[in-house]
């Protein structure tokens, strides 16, 4: 599991009410970074700092105005360290016909005031000491950036960094990783990929780029295909899946703000009794075979962590220490993940008639 949350100490009350799921941020800076990528550098009232402690490659989830006057949800990755003293900073680059992040490139200044989620994600290394291989395509910068300034500043570790993009224009972040390099001469290596020169990145041409750093543990983040080519490339060359983490970028579907509502939950023969840690506190809770955990603890009202609710974020991750479950959906989660009894509650139904689950 990854290290401890950096920053301040958080406890129970360290998360907020479903009634009062967001909190304002204020912008303090826009950052041109290329011509379609903007940093929006963000700071928390003092109030609520200590809710936006985070580790290294997770996200936030911005609220943002729809276009026919409803809120949307968009996530973007933190591309600031929570080790070296900088401010919270997440970059957000135009996706074609894409609605939040042209709102996003288009409208905010320094100044304006964003309703933002508590950050989230697993895509964190367990410890900042290995020697790391970190992808990125585009955008994917973002978390990989994340990680690498932070196992520099906190661990022992060497890092190769590839990176790939269109062509030298398009490099998010070219200034700061150079500079990188150029501190960490030993222990950092940035190799840049652009399609221009190299072509594609597909996996017979990465191969032998990888080669060199294919027993490490990898982080792997930017559009599908690419991340493919990635894995299919370091599976070849002998990289076991359960060392290769993937980070997607999505689009939230449903409300992720508003209180959520709740299924009613109907009691059937099979079901099972869970026993929850949560917050330092235990809640056990009749679970009926077929509802998920995360609708089971909210109508007990049990402020359970979650987002999306889709399977696809998260956010709603717990561990299963006894007992078994499976999950009706799975999109982040990885092998190494599942195989440790890491689940998403908003997916989670049981197996077994006992069944004990932590979030700690």
């Amino acid at each position: 599991m990854p290290e401890p949350i950096s920053g301040p100490a958080a406890g129970p009350s360290s998360r907020p009410s479903s009634g009062s799921r967001t909190h304002r941020l204020r912008v303090t800076e826009v950052i041109a970074e290329t011509a379609d990528a903007h940093s929006l550098v963000l700071q928390a009232p003092p109030e609520s700092a200590y809710r936006f402690a985070y580790r290294p490659g997770q996200f936030l989830t911005l609220k943002l105005p729809g276009a026919d006057g409803r809120a949307v949800a968009r996530c973007y990755s933190l591309a600031s360290s929570p080790h070296t003293g900088e401010p919270m900073k997440v970059t957000v680059k135009r996706v074609a016909g894409g609605y939040g992040s042209n709102w996003v490139c288009d409208h905010l200044a320094a100044g304006d005031e964003l309703e933002v989620l508590p950050p989230t994600g697993t895509f964190t290394p367990d410890s900042l000491d290995r020697d790391l291989l970190l992808v990125a395509g585009g955008s994917g910068i973002t978390p990989v950036l994340s990680i690498a300034k932070s196992a520099l500043a906190r661990g022992q570790g060497r890092l190769a960094l590839l990176y790939a993009n269109r062509d030298e224009s398009s490099v998010i972040f070219r200034d700061e990783l150079r500079e990188l390099a150029e501190d960490f001469p030993d222990r950092l290596l940035v190799i840049h990929w652009l399609e221009s020169l190299q072509g594609l990145p597909v996996a017979h041409r990465l191969t032998a780029a990888l080669a060199p750093y294919a027993d490490r543990e990898a982080f792997v983040c930017g559009p599908e295909p690419m991340m493919d080519a990635v894995e299919q490339a370091l599976r070849a060359l002998g990289a076991p899946g359960d060392r290769i983490h993937r980070e997607r970028f999505f689009s939230l579907g449903a409300d992720v703000f508003d209180a959520p509502a709740v299924a009613e939950i109907v009691s059937a023969e099979g079901g099972s009794t869970a026993r929850v840690e949560l917050d330092g506190e235990t809640h056990t809770v009749d679970w009926p075979s077929r509802t998920p955990l995360l609708d089971v603890l909210l109508a007990a009202g049990v402020d359970a962590p979650y987002s999306c609710r889709e399977g696809a974020c998260s956010a709603c991750t717990c561990r299963v220490v006894a007992g078994e479950v499976k999950m009706l959906r799975n999109d982040v989660l990885d092998e190494q993940d599942t195989a440790e009894g890491y689940v998403l509650a908003c997916q989670a139904v049981p197996l077994t008639d006992q069944v004990e689950i932590t979030y700690s």
